[in-house]
């Protein structure tokens, strides 16, 4: 529920999952990889105490087309 909502109102998100759907990936799955990017990301604010950030988040090689 989480990923879907994400790709609402995250562009980058949005951006991740259409990605992973133009390489093949199924809905389902691609949602569940989206879920746990998601969880990584939110890891990696609370470890280092810092608020999320959009463009730090979804700055990553990886989201290039």
């Amino acid at each position: 529920q989480w990923a879907f909502c994400a790709m609402k109102g995250s562009p980058g998100a949005r951006t991740y999952y259409n990605l992973l759907r133009k390489r093949g990936t199924g809905h389902q799955a691609a949602l569940r990889q989206l879920g746990n990017r998601l969880v990584g990301i939110l890891h990696g604010c609370l470890k280092t105490s810092t608020p999320y950030n959009e463009a730090t988040a979804w700055a990553h090689p990886q989201l290039t087309t």
